[in-house]
């Protein structure tokens, strides 16, 4: 089967650059120009037009990767065309008349480079996260996934895990050999080492997971205390309904922001109060979780919003800011037991000490997004694969020190499995090959 698809953007542009691969992609330009292949990897001036016929669609660059050099390891080739709807729709019909050719799915092209072994599953997410990138940040993480470093790591922690479970291999088939006598304490030795180090990869605060996320803000507090409006300020735009109407926002409404170059998401939530309201009960059972997840709570109150002391109590510790919003309407009988809370009195009606408020936020911000780590996990899939590869690897050493073999060679097997998730690479007979290799069985 042959895939094609426009590769950048929708919509009106200078350039649009249509990507087709498989095996039919040779015939795919031979129809489309009436001429022979290209040199390969050279941009070539042809002019494209409807099959059999001498009709041009367009004149553009043409460039032909035959595979396995190919950023998909098959036969592929880009178009280069004009950038207009009727140009792109009309290439993208031409194409659709091929049998056995057809429109790529989402992220079809990168899932051949994966599968045909031109990149691993970590590349394949970290290509995926530079295009999604909206903030420096953001962008680097990507870069740095994308050099491999991780992969390297995570692959490291795995052929370790290989070499020790040849050794357990070893010693369940071949008990009577001479195998080395230290070979059990190596074993238990080893698979700490490595439980260690992955256990130290674990400990970083979900750095990654934040700056490919963003830092989650959540905005709670009282009905009609100026959540809304905060939340536009920040925004710099019409993100929420302000009214003076108390449980307007009944919804968990976000809005991503690029703070100080750190991406942030922040939500504006329900005001919380007692309500007979279903609908609005459960915005506000919403606006709780989401100030359970949060990594920081921006918790606004007005003067005269004293009763929401037992509500403060409960939310505030590290991750809260209070703000004390309409200080305009006056602010002397505010509750002295939120003083001691360190608030930010404010106006967002009048725009006074906003600025007090973000270098706040951005206090809050300049440590989340720095590990001691080398290697960031990025998604929750490898934190889950690393934290079943720890599960695994105590059940392991605990069987291993009973000398029950057969039991503890299944957990590192399966802790191996796990880690080999993560890159998308799982080979049981590379143990075999480590056996082979190391022991000099059946020589």
């Amino acid at each position: 089967m042959t895939i094609y698809a426009l590769s950048s953007g929708s919509g009106v542009s200078g350039v649009a650059v249509v990507r087709i691969s498989g095996i039919e992609t040779e015939k795919v330009i031979n129809l489309l120009t009436n001429s022979d292949l290209p040199e390969p990897r050279k941009a070539t001036l042809k002019k494209f037009n409807k099959f059999n016929s001498s009709e041009l669609i367009d004149e553009g660059i043409l460039l032909w990767f035959p595979g396995p050099e190919s950023y998909t390891g098959e036969d592929m080739a880009e178009i280069h065309i004009h950038g207009s709807i009727a140009v792109v729709r009309a290439i993208l019909d031409q194409l659709s008349k091929i049998d056995d050719c057809r429109l790529a799915e989402p992220g079809e092209f990168t899932k051949l480079a994966f599968q045909n072994g031109k990149i691993n599953l970590l590349k394949a997410e970290s290509i995926s996260d530079l295009i999604s990138a909206e903030t420096e940040i953001q962008r680097k993480q990507a870069i740095k996934i994308m050099s491999g470093k991780s992969s390297e790591k995570f692959n490291s922690f795995r052929e370790k895990l290989l070499k020790i479970l040849s050794n357990v291999e070893a010693k369940i088939d071949f008990p009577e050999d001479d195998l080395p006598d230290d070979i059990i304490e190596n074993i238990k030795n080893n698979s700490q080492k490595v439980r260690n180090e992955i256990e130290k990869v674990l400990d970083d605060q979900r750095v990654g997971e934040r700056i490919r996320e963003g830092f989650k803000i959540a905005i709670i507090g009282p009905a009609n205390a100026g959540k809304s409006s905060l939340l536009n300020y920040l925004s710099k735009r019409e993100v929420a309904i302000v009214s003076e109407i108390a449980g307007t926002t009944r919804d968990v409404i976000e809005a991503h922001l690029n703070l100080n170059g750190y991406p942030v998401v922040i939500s504006d939530t329900a005001g919380i109060r007692d309500s007979q309201d279903e609908i609005e009960k459960k915005g506000i059972k919403l606006a709780l979780k989401k100030a359970d997840d949060a990594d920081l709570n921006i918790i606004v109150i007005e003067p005269k919003s004293v009763q929401f002391t037992g509500f403060l109590n409960d939310l505030i510790n590290e991750k809260s800011i209070i703000v004390i919003n309409k200080i305009d309407l006056g602010h002397k009988n505010i509750n002295q037991k939120i003083k001691k809370f360190d608030p930010i009195f404010l106006s967002i009606k009048n725009e006074t000490n906003l600025d007090e408020l973000i270098n706040r936020i951005k206090d809050k911000l300049k440590n989340k997004f720095f590990s001691s780590n080398e290697i960031l996990i990025t998604r929750e899939r490898h934190r889950q694969s690393l934290e079943a590869c720890i599960h695994h690897l105590k059940n392991f050493e605990e069987k291993n020190s009973i000398e029950d073999f057969d039991k503890a060679a299944e957990d590192l097997r399966l802790a191996t499995r796990h880690l080999g998730m993560i890159v998308g690479k799982v080979d049981v007979e590379e143990i075999l090959g480590s056996i082979f290799s190391d022991f000099c069985i059946g020589k």
